[in-house]
């Protein structure tokens, strides 16, 4: 038999009862959407988590106070919430640490802000001037906080656009109106650029005002909760995290190398585990939507064993004219491999739109990728062949005389 023979066969015979073939490759037109829309799923929350934390600085280090140790152990002061960092700190880490570029010492805390008879609980950060460059801050409006804020202790305040629109609405002309925290009035001098975030890590729902200032009014200390560091480019982070490491444990009078009263943070450390994290977890969600794949299959082998019942007697006359065994056994083959096929190219166009409109009603951030449209389609073949050999091969050895005799 040639090539267009076989096309032939398969097509009268796919065609001859099409709700059958319709019924039986909408299993794999499941499965395989259902694969390619949760792989999305799983590639989109893995670009947004990667560029969430990528948005919060690049080629940064974090130094918090305190040291993150194991469960069960007892911890004296708990990570963050230590006073073992100071403004110093910071000052000698910039004088003595040449791979930092630019670092930035910020105090943090949760504060009630108050301004024309509104109010938001929002976090209120004291950071100097190196903070848009550290963080990837930009302005939208007015200034960020200036050397000569710092030096004045001035009483000056950069609100996010989340923590304008609360306070003041929508869009609205803040600079020169003044907002309370912990009944002391601060200026409003500038507003920055919307980033994105949500709940405790929204950073357009933030207020800065500078270091000095949060220091003496809010906590009566110089001590800082975190200080940001960054490297002078992306291949001397390691580095930089170990310079930074041996310099403040020499400059803490630490012996013990095991026992830091500080944690060093290596942000390409922390998307790479992210990274892990999201791609187990679409790897989870691949699997889960492939069993739905199986189920196809086992409708394919299904469909294919009643078909070959069905035609015993044809298989029986072809057989009697000179079909050889690899005839009907290919016949077989290509039509459970035509089912998978076209099952699998609809399937493929479904996942695309399922999750287009994931992402379009902005209920999640969706990535289809080509790697899992090809996966998609090798996984169709795969299972038309393995699911469709069976039936083909018992097809193919049926008794040509028995077969003629079948009722």
């Amino acid at each position: 038999m040639t090539t267009l023979d076989i096309l032939q066969e398969t097509y009268g015979a796919l065609s001859a009862n099409k709700v059958r073939s319709g019924l039986t490759m909408l299993g794999i037109v499941i499965g395989i959407s259902s694969v390619i829309a949760m792989v999305s799923i799983g590639q989109g929350a893995q670009a947004t988590i990667q560029s969430s934390i990528q948005s919060i600085g690049s080629n940064l280090i974090t130094v918090s106070p305190g040291v993150q140790r194991g469960i069960g152990t007892q911890v004296s002061a708990g990570q963050g919430s230590a006073r073992s960092l100071t403004q110093a700190d910071a000052d000698a880490i910039t004088k003595n640490i040449t791979l930092a570029k630019a670092v930035s010492p910020e105090l943090s805390g949760r504060y009630q802000i108050i301004s024309k008879g509104k109010n938001t609980s929002t976090s209120v950060l004291g950071s100097t001037p190196a903070y848009p460059a550290v963080r990837n801050v930009e302005i939208d409006e007015g200034n960020f906080i200036t050397d000569q804020n710092i030096k004045n202790l001035s009483k000056v305040a950069v609100l996010g656009p989340t923590t304008r629109d609360t306070l003041f609405g929508e869009g609205a002309s803040v600079i020169g109106q003044t907002i309370r925290i912990k009944n002391i009035e601060f200026k409003i001098i500038g507003v920055t650029k919307a980033k994105g975030g949500s709940g405790f890590a929204n950073q357009d729902d933030i207020v800065f005002i500078p270091l000095p200032t949060a220091q003496r009014y809010f906590v009566g200390d110089q001590y800082v909760t975190s200080i940001s560091i960054q490297a002078q480019d992306s291949n001397s982070m390691t580095q930089l995290q170990q310079d930074v490491t041996n310099f403040l444990l020499d400059r803490h009078s630490i012996k013990d190398p095991t026992l830091p009263d500080f944690t060093v943070f290596n942000q390409a450390d922390i998307v790479a585990a992210a990274s892990s994290v999201t791609g187990t977890f679409t790897v989870l969600l691949g699997a889960v939507a492939g069993i739905s794949l199986i189920v196809g299959g086992i409708g394919i082998m299904n469909m294919m064993l009643t078909t070959v019942t069905e035609r015993t007697r044809e298989i029986g006359l072809r057989k009697a004219i000179g079909a050889k065994r690899k005839d009907i056994n290919t016949q077989f083959l290509v039509e459970a491999i035509m089912l998978t096929f076209i099952g699998g190219f609809i399937g493929v166009i479904l996942g695309w739109i399922i999750s287009f409109a994931i992402s379009y009603f902005g209920i999640l951030q969706t990535s289809v990728s080509i790697s899992s449209i090809l996966l998609a389609f090798g996984v169709s073949a795969f299972i038309g062949i393995v699911f469709g050999y069976y039936p083909a091969r018992r097809a193919s050895r049926l008794n040509p005389i028995e077969a003629l005799r079948y009722e």
